[in-house]
């Protein structure tokens, strides 16, 4: 479990003073939910999150949003006030009920003892069932060191949903009178069996395949059936493509507003294209568009199905995917140059070419991030922890939950000077626990994607996006750890290998021109341009 002490739980954490349940301490609720989350988005079991009430619940609601947003399942338990101060505005008293209706799956109190077992088997159903997500259980203080007779626990049962036979045949008369079918692969739910057998579905069917907004680790970029990231920024052709596709398979994602492009790839309610949509939740299942054959099954279920039916013996599509592979390698090969003396394109060129097909990449969010979706070539499932939701500050807990999980695999967190500095304390905890991640921080000393939004939209008139940033190498080296400084392109190469060698926790801060905002486009190209 990840956590923040507090007074309102002690009789949990005396429990766990004689439990074999690891327990890892952390510096901010936040940074202990957003581990949680990203111990279930790698291994989809529930992350497990305790935190204290009031400010420490409050603080933890960043890390639920996420979990939500992304279908993730996790369980925060939260400290409450006694029950004879309820509903007294009592000392750090949230309503929480109220405060996570919006954001959780469920949100619960547990005022009798006697009813724990109940709620908290519930809670993990809940949380991993259908469209997994975060579940919250209040325990007030009172309850906690009350006695009560309860059974001995026993392991969750997930909820699995499967096709029908007459879903698969419809689906398979769908794709055999099709001309330009696509697929994309998004949510949860899916494991690396589920992963390999989407891969040998789209050999056998030659059908072109793109993976949802920051869900690239669903299939292997250098495989000749992938055709790229559908989300933020994405190459036009690839878009040009989905909007041109008379069938579109959408496998596990909810296709929301970024992968969407806002709603301008797929139409709601009605897309122009056949559209087979497979979710494993009910309630997802023409939400947002109406689909042609809607498919009530997790991806892990429906692609251990249809993997049993037979393709095409010659696909009238197989130019089509071998062009989009193509399209795909380009789009992805950085570029060499840029403005300043630090260039991204070779650093991320050189880290490709280093880091094993298991590393474990993370990151929160900001215009950095496009260097690493775009241009990382990922291999392998659960190598990947990313919000969908866009939030910032998820990078560094993210690695710390990753490097625990899998101490034998390389964990790169990347983070802006912006993004780090949300949830950068996080990095006492993996050197409290001697976890060796390396962070990357691109420092270009501005809230860069706010900046270049800023340069767009109102011209000369910049305000709240310039900061000052500490030395972030001597940061690494004041909190107990490695840090490195990259002030040109040449510099990398040896701090990157001078940190992982380290055997600490590091910090390598590259030193970035703001010009360089995007792969492609300075500041001053996007604010002449306005």
């Amino acid at each position: 479990i990840y956590c923040v002490p507090g007074e309102s739980y002690l009789a949990v954490l005396d429990a766990l003073h004689d439990s074999p349940i690891r327990t890892i301490v952390c510096r901010q609720e936040g940074g202990a939910a957003m581990m949680a989350d990203c111990h279930g988005r790698l291994t989809g079991r529930p992350g497990i999150c305790f935190v204290t009430r009031g400010p420490g619940a409050t603080n933890a609601s960043a890390g639920i949003h996420i979990a939500m947003q992304d279908s993730v399942p996790v369980i925060l338990f939260i400290g409450q006030v006694a029950s004879h101060a309820k509903q007294r505005e009592a000392f750090q008293e949230v309503d929480y009920v109220k405060f996570f209706g919006g954001i959780a799956k469920w949100v619960v109190e547990i005022d009798d003892a006697s009813r724990i077992p109940e709620f908290v088997t519930r809670a993990f159903a809940v949380a991993t069932s259908g469209r997994p997500g975060p579940v919250v259980v209040s325990l007030p203080e009172d309850m906690l060191t009350s006695l009560a007779e309860t059974p001995a626990a026993q392991h969750y049962t997930r909820v699995e949903t499967s096709p029908g036979e007459a879903e698969l045949d419809r689906l398979e008369a769908l794709l055999n009178a099709a001309k330009r079918p696509f697929v994309i692969l998004g949510g949860t739910r899916w494991d690396a069996n589920a992963v390999q057998e989407m891969q040998r579905i789209a050999e056998a069917w030659s059908l072109p395949v793109g993976c949802s907004f920051r869900r690239q680790m669903l299939f292997d970029h250098l495989h000749p059936n992938y055709a790229g990231d559908v989300g933020i920024g994405i190459n036009p052709k690839l878009a040009e493509a989905i909007k041109q596709a008379d069938l579109v398979l959408l496998i596990g994602g909810r296709m929301g507003e970024m992968p969407s492009s806002d709603y301008t790839l797929l139409k709601s309610p009605y897309p122009d294209q056949t559209l087979v949509h497979v979710h494993a939740d009910a309630g997802e299942l023409g939400r947002v568009y109406r689909p042609t054959l809607a498919i009530n099954a997790s991806p892990s279920a429906f692609v251990r199905a249809f993997a049993r039916r037979t393709g095409p013996a010659t696909p009238n599509w197989t130019d089509e995917t071998t062009r989009l592979h193509a399209a795909y390698l380009d789009w992805s090969t950085p570029p060499e140059t840029g403005p300043g003396p630090v260039q991204m394109g070779p650093i991320m060129n050189y880290l490709e070419t280093v880091l094993p097909d298991d590393a474990i990449l993370t990151n929160g969010a900001g215009n950095y991030a496009t260097w690493v979706h775009r241009f990382h070539r990922s291999r392998r499932f659960a190598t990947q922890a990313a919000p969908t939701s866009g939030s910032m500050g998820y990078g560094t807990p993210a690695a710390v939950a990753a490097k625990d999980l899998f101490p034998d695999r390389d964990v790169i967190a990347f983070a802006g000077d912006g993004c780090f500095l949300m949830n950068g304390q996080e990095f006492a905890t993996a050197v409290q626990y001697n976890l060796p991640i390396v962070v990357i921080v691109v420092n270009n000393g501005i809230y860069g994607t706010i900046r270049m939004h800023q340069e767009r939209e109102y011209p000369g008139r910049v305000v709240a996006t310039d900061l000052k940033n500490p030395d972030f190498a001597a940061l690494a080296r004041a909190y107990g750890g490695h840090g490195e400084t990259v002030d040109k392109t040449a510099d990398f190469a040896p701090a990157f290998e001078r940190a992982r060698a380290s055997g600490k926790p590091s910090i390598v801060e590259i030193r970035l021109d703001p010009e360089a905002i995007t792969p492609t486009r300075t500041m001053t190209q996007i604010r002449d341009k306005t």
